[in-house]
């Protein structure tokens, strides 16, 4: 798959392609459907199939200051649309310039000029070009100008229609079992290991203390199962992955005000991963982030916390 950052990378021999257009923040059971639509065309027509999404969102740059959390860093986003078959993900940067482009300008400049679009595949209820004027009509119109067919496909997964929104209100609730229902896969996070204060080294539990991008998609605070994935490190555990016990608050036993997400690598109290690019997939949520009168009782709370992961996450 080739990845590009702009209309500059595409290739100037590119040929005809079918295109699918969208933010595609967590590349969810829907967008997979939209995706795999403008595959399966490609494929009849003989042609290359495009994804092409946006950074920041759309959202940040017409709203400034909304800040939609994300549930895919871009990488992330490149690689599940790369895994759907793919041969190109072109990530235009969205700027309040290219908002202020009419939809005939949208068109003739990324998906004619640049992409030259055989045929185009959206979400049903896609909107684009300045304040949101075009719609699936006007694209099939412009279609007919510019010799492109467009496809509508309905967003949805086992009959419902379904959004990003609505898995970052699942997350938001610490639903993180209903966030992977519609995904199709578990929720992730991603970040660098960094040193916070060692308490659960002390207790026992040694954690990954992950530092995250802004405006990640952290659940609710909690503690969960789930897994915790070593993914660039200098250290032997890169590419390793292991059942985790997954906390997230601010560690109010220990009165504490910043919110972190800590992973703990179930029987594993060996690793040191300070500086290493981890992963922390969640499986299911366990029970609220709560105060103990006491370390001995939390000591024993983390370990039925632990028990109970070990055996949601066994296989």
């Amino acid at each position: 798959m080739q990845a590009w950052h702009g209309l500059d990378d595409v290739p100037a021999d590119w040929g005809r392609s079918v295109i699918t257009i969208g933010v595609f923040d967590g590349v969810h059971r829907g967008h997979q459907r939209m995706v795999g639509s403008a595959v399966a065309m490609a494929r009849r027509l003989g042609v290359a199939s495009v994804v092409v999404t946006f950074d920041p969102h759309p959202e940040e740059v017409v709203r400034p200051g909304t800040h939609p959390s994300r549930l895919t860093t871009p990488r992330h986003r490149a690689e599940l649309l790369g895994a759907l078959g793919v041969d190109a993900v072109c990530v235009l940067p969205f700027t309040l310039e290219f908002s202020r482009m009419t939809p005939d300008e949208f068109v003739q400049a990324v998906l004619v000029d640049r992409l030259h679009a055989a045929g185009v595949v959206v979400g049903e209820n896609f909107r684009f070009g300045h304040k949101a004027a075009g719609n699936l009509d006007t694209l099939r119109e412009l279609g007919e100008k510019y010799d492109f067919v467009a496809e509508g496909v309905p967003v949805v997964s086992d009959g419902e229609a379904i959004s990003s929104s609505s898995i970052r209100e699942s997350l938001a609730a610490g639903d993180v079992a209903a966030a992977a229902e519609v995904l199709g896969r578990p929720h992730r996070v991603e970040g660098v290991v960094v040193r916070g204060f060692q308490r659960g080294k002390a207790l026992g539990f040694p954690t990954a203390n992950v530092e995250l991008p802004a405006y990640t998609a952290i659940p609710a605070d909690g503690v969960y199962a789930g897994w915790l994935e070593c993914t660039q490190s200098p250290s032997p555990y890169q590419g390793q992955r292991w059942p985790a016990a997954i906390s997230i608050g601010t560690n109010p036993t220990f009165e504490g005000i910043e919110r972190t997400v800590e992973a703990y690598a179930i029987d594993r109290d060996d690793l040191d991963l300070y500086g290493a690019h981890v992963l922390v997939d969640f499986a299911v949520r366990l029970r609220d982030t709560l105060k103990f009168g006491s370390i001995d009782a939390l000591i024993d709370q983390m370990d039925h916390d632990v028990d109970d992961a070990r055996r949601l996450t066994d296989g």
